[in-house]
């Protein structure tokens, strides 16, 4: 299934993930306005604590609740999604929180004493004079703030792609990382169109309510709840059986995630993609069943997974891989793809020429008048440590980029070492000259294909797989990668992986 086929079944996992998180942030922030109305310690409480939030990047906050949801599932002996849907409602909620409570406070606070005395002159009880008096008064402030919660929502939406539940962030990251611009715009403008049309409809009972006018505030909730199910149709279709298939967020990854949907479909089962995964993130959606397989890579697995700081011969770890995945987590290994896409610490072959580089040893000379350029997860993996401390590596100033953005930079100096992919096709086409490793600081890097313990006995899926064991050498794997990452003549991850199948076969 391409990008621009999953659009529809995007739109309505953020229209669902968006209004429910809109929903949470309502059922939290509009009692808790009429409290902290009242009660001004209350007040500088939860205001204080919504203002926080809001300094907290929407990616981080869904970062956080991966561990917290983690220990939680922990404490209550498992049950408790860690990725996927809850911790991107949880994060999006706390986020819809602010522009709620307070317009809901300043709406409250906002209406002339005379009125509530008033209301108290008549014997209205205090939910009376709420009912009656307090919330129609406050209500035009108070769907302003829901407004802005609402665009906020939906905008922040697209970064739960990023803890593995999908949304029109998929399309925006595909393209980032494969330079899909039209993708990239599709995301965009889909995203923006769906705050704008929520806006509008948001703003269309708030001028009904503040003119006294019925009509437009049914009008503008019924176009509200149509559209949300028009946009949610596709989930309330019946569902076939589905195998979703993982991907990281580089090149290489939605490669081998069509090349694996090709084989599959071949085998009778409808595939659906979740891509743009962490590292950190992808391997415990494996495990818990969010996905049913996907590629990864024998050093990440020995140093993310396993903690293992040694280095031994790549065939005996690949089997304790297989070993140590089985037993702790039920995890089934099919075997080896036959390429390796190992870190590689890489420099401008001019750069090399001139400096006399030829390994690690030598870059360790001159690093303090270099910047080193990285994806954006390698500065904190324990693969950096390890080479850092095996060669004394201290770079005058590192910067993180997405892979693609990382090339481009030591294309144009803006760095001058890079932590490169050995199986990537820019090497070569960049002209970028791979330093070695005489210290053996990184370990191997085979490219293995893992499935979820669901799936781990299934005879019939392993069958469909097994002809892309050992099929597929690190030359091919480089003519894939670069004909979706070169800047003409590009393919597409679905062209590259139909090449790259029909190679194999």
């Amino acid at each position: 299934m391409s990008g621009w086929s999953r659009l529809p079944e995007l739109l309505a996992s953020h229209v669902l993930l968006a209004a429910a998180a809109l929903a949470l942030g309502l059922a939290v922030s509009l009692p808790l306005s009429i409290w902290a109305a009242r009660n001004r310690h209350v007040a500088r409480v939860a205001l204080g604590f919504a203002s926080l939030v809001q300094t907290i990047p929407a990616l981080a906050l869904l970062a956080l609740f991966y561990p917290v949801l983690l220990a939680i599932s922990s404490l209550v002996g498992g049950g408790v999604p860690a990725l996927g849907f809850l911790p991107s409602l949880l994060a999006l909620g706390l986020y819809a929180l602010l522009p709620i409570l307070r317009n809901g406070v300043a709406g409250l606070t906002g209406i002339d004493p005379a009125v509530r005395e008033a209301a108290d002159g008549v014997g209205m009880t205090s939910g009376q004079k709420l009912r009656i008096v307090e919330a129609p008064l406050a209500a035009p402030v108070v769907m302003a703030g829901i407004r802005t919660a609402a665009v906020w929502t939906i905008g922040a939406a697209t970064l739960s792609t990023t803890v593995g539940y999908p949304s029109l962030g998929d399309l925006i990251f595909a393209g980032l990382q494969t330079q899909d611009w039209a993708l990239v715009t599709t995301g965009c403008v889909a995203a923006a169109a769906l705050a704008l049309v929520a806006d509008a409809l948001l703003g269309l009972i708030e001028r009904g309510i503040r003119f006294r006018r019925r009509t437009r505030v049914w009008l503008g909730f019924a176009l509200l709840v149509g559209g949300t199910a028009a946009a949610l149709a596709p989930k309330l279709l019946p569902q076939q059986p589905v195998v979703t298939i993982g991907a990281k967020n580089f090149s290489e990854q939605y490669i081998l995630a069509r090349l694996i949907g090709r084989h599959l479909e071949s085998a009778g089962y409808r595939v659906r993609y979740r891509e743009g995964l962490g590292s950190a993130v992808i391997f415990r959606a494996l495990v818990a069943g969010d996905i049913d397989v996907y590629v990864d890579y024998a050093g990440t697995l020995w140093t993310n997974e396993m903690k293992r700081r040694d280095v031994p011969d790549p065939k005996r770890m690949v089997a304790q891989i297989g070993r140590w995945a089985g037993r702790e987590h039920g995890v089934g290994l099919i075997g080896a793809l036959g390429f390796e896409n190992a870190y590689a610490i890489a420099v401008r072959g001019a750069d090399a020429r001139r400096l006399g580089l030829a390994t690690l040893d030598d870059l360790a000379r001159v690093a303090p008048r270099m910047v080193l350029g990285s994806d954006l997860e390698f500065l904190e993996r324990p693969e950096w440590a390890a080479v850092r401390d095996a060669y004394s590596l201290r770079f005058a100033a590192t910067r993180a980029y997405s892979p693609t953005f990382m090339y481009r930079a030591i294309e144009s100096g803006a760095v001058d070492a890079i932590s490169a992919f050995s199986s990537d096709g820019r090497i070569a086409a960049q002209r970028l000259v791979v330093l070695a490793d005489p210290r053996h600081a990184i370990p191997s890097y085979d490219a293995l294909l893992l499935v979820s313990p669901d799936r781990a006995h299934d005879a019939r899926f392993a069958a469909a797989l097994k002809p892309l064991v050992g099929r597929i050498g690190v030359e091919a794997m480089r003519a894939a990668n670069y004909s979706v990452d070169r800047d003409r003549d590009k393919r597409s991850p679905d062209q590259a992986a139909a090449w790259l199948d029909a190679r194999i076969r």
